[in-house]
């Protein structure tokens, strides 16, 4: 479900929305790794200014923390 969201979200931001893959890793009992895949060009709008993009999804993930008690690390990658 999160990862879907990552998706839509991250698809509407870039320039290539088609080149981004979303991958969802358990690294422990509720604790996931989310992994944001996209060309080189893209990443400096996936992070932004100072961080502040790649912060404002973080802190949208971790609103449904509360709802489903998981937590999340996000990483951004090139392909």
């Amino acid at each position: 479900m999160v990862e879907d969201f990552i998706a839509l979200y991250v698809k509407k931001l870039v320039s290539e929305p088609e080149k981004i893959q979303v991958n969802k890793k358990e690294l422990d009992t509720n604790f996931y790794e989310i992994e944001i895949v996209s060309s080189a060009q893209d990443v400096g709008r996936l992070i932004g200014k100072d961080g502040k993009m790649i912060g404002a999804i973080k802190t949208i993930i971790s609103g449904s923390k509360a709802k489903d008690g998981n937590s999340y690390r996000m990483i951004v990658k090139t392909q």
